[in-house]
């Protein structure tokens, strides 16, 4: 039959030796996090997938396909899908659902693939500091795939959006440390902590026994991947089986503690609620009320994607060998990220088209007015704060109420038909309510920064908006630091 792998696995040319144990753990583990191939079925409408060449340097050597739905209108959003190992992007456009809610709610998907030219198994290289940080190898490829489809498509750079099963998991976390820039949110599907590996072996620790920081740690690790003084970070779902064996359940917790440090608030769930299949959701809000971090725990559910074959509305996929028939995993995420029109759920997307022109008018410490050109064929009008529906109007205008003052706040709208059916989103403005009240804060670098206040670079503390400096990073010098504007910070040593 011949030889499935080289006598030494490689990873772009990088042999690796360790004698026939760990060229096992390679083929089956860390190095793998291995997905099995299965059959490719056909395309989800006339459109298909579809190979983009040209896409840029392509440092990672990765390929590009796309599939576009029919009839795409100018701002949709943008879905990047990364597969797992031994798959390919046929495979997993094939048997995960996405390209059923891209027809339904009308985004472009692109599909990533990587080789045995990259990775002996087909894998990306999460684990490898050469392909995994921003703007380099396969991390940079996937960056200039988004370029080159939102040029292409004119999608919407405020709505682009990853996910990934297993090792492209490990490569979604990744990215969204990364680019917190380029994505509004990821769902890290059987994946580990962004950073939680830089090379092989350590891999290995990161699936079977990942290391139990603390929540502060776990951020910081995002913070220092991300462009310095990042204060905005994308909403990230987390789906992981509870009795997956290659990447243990563990990931799932430290991914929630390095997620929610990382947007500034507490692990304890804001909500919790029972799913199909066994299905545990736990969310945790931002400031705003809104869930910024979503986990989903799938009793008995082994290593895989979770998928539930069917033809019904909550359904999506193909089982087989990684596609695991418990719950449709895409569809929640999709709702998740607002792709539905409504980002909370419970609409039937419609055919009009996204109000252009919404503008901000008049602006007070309670309130926003907002403005936007008529649709023809609108009934009504759904306006969104946040992704979550702040209320309905029958004309092409709206003041939104009871908001709290020096607060910036995002907005869309969409338009609704007679039959009650929400057509597609408009493009995002944000409103900062007029005010503010000062606060002072008492702590350490290190802890302004874990918080949000001021960011590192060089070493050095900065405070966040002014730009004051503050000393060294590290826990013993401490300032006073007083907000006198929404992300805006100055030092107050002398008084506050």
């Amino acid at each position: 039959m011949g030889q499935l792998y080289p006598p030494f696995p490689t990873v772009k040319g990088r042999r690796f030796i360790g004698g026939p144990r760990r060229l096992l753990a390679a083929v089956t583990g860390a190095l793998a996090l291995s997905t099995g191939l299965v059959a490719v079925g056909p395309p989800a409408s006339a459109a298909a997938l579809t190979q983009v060449t040209g896409f840029g340097s392509n440092p990672g050597n990765l390929s590009m396909y796309s599939y576009v739905p029919d009839g795409l209108p100018a701002s949709a959003p943008l879905v990047i899908a990364l597969h797992g190992c031994t798959q390919s992007a046929s495979d997993y456009y094939a048997k995960s659902g996405w390209p059923k809610f891209a027809d339904r709610y009308q985004f472009a998907l692109v599909l990533p693939q990587t080789t045995g030219a990259n990775n002996a198994n087909s894998c990306f290289n999460w684990f490898d500091s050469n392909d995994s940080v921003r703007g380099r190898g396969e991390a940079l490829s996937i960056k200039q795939m988004v370029d080159t489809a939102v040029a292409r498509y004119g999608s919407d750079t405020s709505r682009v959006y990853i996910t990934g099963l297993s090792a492209g998991a490990g490569m979604t976390a990744n990215m969204l440390a990364a680019y917190p820039d380029v994505f509004a949110g990821g769902s890290i599907d059987s994946g580990l902590p962004a950073y939680c590996a830089t090379s092989v072996s350590a891999a290995y620790t990161c699936m079977y026994s990942p290391p139990n920081k603390t929540p502060a740690q776990w951020g910081d690790q995002v913070r220092a991947a991300a462009p310095a003084g990042t204060t905005t970070w994308p909403r990230v779902a987390i789906w992981h089986g509870t009795s997956d064996t290659t990447v243990v359940p563990a990931n799932a917790t430290e991914l929630r503690d390095q997620w929610t440090n990382t947007w500034g608030i507490g692990q304890t769930p804001s909500r919790t609620e029972s799913l199909s299949g066994n299905t545990t959701l736990s969310e945790y809000d931002d400031a705003s009320g809104n869930p910024a971090v979503q986990v989903y725990s799938i009793s008995g559910m082994a290593h895989g994607l979770a998928v539930d074959p069917g033809s019904g509305p909550e359904q999506c996929g193909t089982a087989g060998t990684y596609y695991l028939d418990t719950i449709c995993s895409s569809y929640h995420t999709a709702r998740f990220w607002g792709l539905d029109g409504s980002g909370n759920g419970g609409e039937t997307p419609g055919n009009l088209p996204a109000p252009t022109g919404l503008t901000v008018g008049t602006t007070t410490d309670t309130t926003v007015s907002l403005n936007w050109s008529a649709v023809p064929g609108a009934a009504s009008y759904n306006v969104y704060r946040g992704g979550t529906k702040a209320g309905t109007t029958t004309t092409p205008s709206y003041t939104d109420t009871g908001l709290t003052a020096g607060t910036p706040y995002a907005y869309t709208v969409a338009a609704v038909d007679a039959a009650g059916s929400v057509g597609t989103p408009s493009s995002s403005v944000t409103a900062t309510t007029t005010g503010s009240t000062p606060t002072c804060y008492t702590a350490s670098n290190y802890q302004h920064t874990s918080a949000g206040r001021a960011y590192q670079s060089g070493g050095q503390t900065y405070a966040m908006g002014s730009g004051q400096a503050m000393g060294l990073y590290n826990t013993f010098v401490t300032h006073t630091l007083k907000q006198t504007a929404p992300g805006y910070y100055i030092v107050a040593d002398t008084g506050c």
